[in-house]
């Protein structure tokens, strides 16, 4: 008897998986939990204990796009990587990293370019922005360090077509990334060097 539900639940869990990574995929939802949620609610997963690990999906999501994401998806990304290098260029002072999805291969057209910038002041980079008649809006992001969840300035604004997020941290952020929301493990993140290699 046990046997068989340990079975079921791995289907369910299974199912769970796929289906949240196409819908991070298709709809464009970039929150793990409510992809779980919504997943969970398509399929009538009749409870939560089966939800699947931010990493499984993740890695489903790589799969499902190297599955049906085709020569658009890989097109929509170079470009996304392409205006990330831009501005990357464009925020040198602050010693911007390449963050989320442009970095790990899973963005499509409408996906947002994530940057860790930093200063001294959250105030250095809103003033860059304001000399340069930038239309900004700011928001905040909890990113995990070691410990306790930590606040942060993010302004966003749009670079043609793509959103841009700056993520505004303190210059001992550039040797301590935060934590990977998929994993848990220290933050991926690119230079502007690292990502013109990807890019060649």
């Amino acid at each position: 008897m046990a046997r068989g539900r340990e079975s079921r639940d791995a289907r369910m869990r299974e199912r769970l998986t796929q289906e949240a990574a196409r819908i991070m995929a298709v709809e464009g939802v970039r929150d793990f939990s409510q992809a779980k949620r919504k997943a969970a609610a398509h399929l009538g997963a009749p409870s939560t204990t089966n939800l699947p690990q931010n990493k499984e999906i993740q890695a489903a999501l790589v799969e499902y796009q190297r599955l049906f994401g085709g020569e658009e998806q890989a097109q929509a990304l170079h470009a996304l990587r392409q205006m990330a290098l831009e501005a990357m260029d464009f925020f040198a002072a602050f010693r911007p990293r390449l963050v989320g999805e442009v970095l790990e291969g899973t963005a499509a057209e409408g996906a947002p370019i994530e940057l860790h910038c930093f200063a001294d002041t959250p105030e250095d980079v809103v003033f860059f922005l304001m000399d340069q008649g930038i239309p900004f809006d700011t928001d905040q992001r909890r990113l995990r360090f070691d410990t306790d969840p930590v606040t942060l300035p993010c302004h966003r604004f749009l670079a043609g077509d793509a959103e841009v997020q700056l993520v505004v941290m303190d210059p001992k952020g550039l040797r301590q990334p935060p934590r990977s929301p998929i994993d848990g493990r220290p933050m991926r993140r690119a230079s502007r060097s690292q990502l013109a290699e990807m890019l060649n």
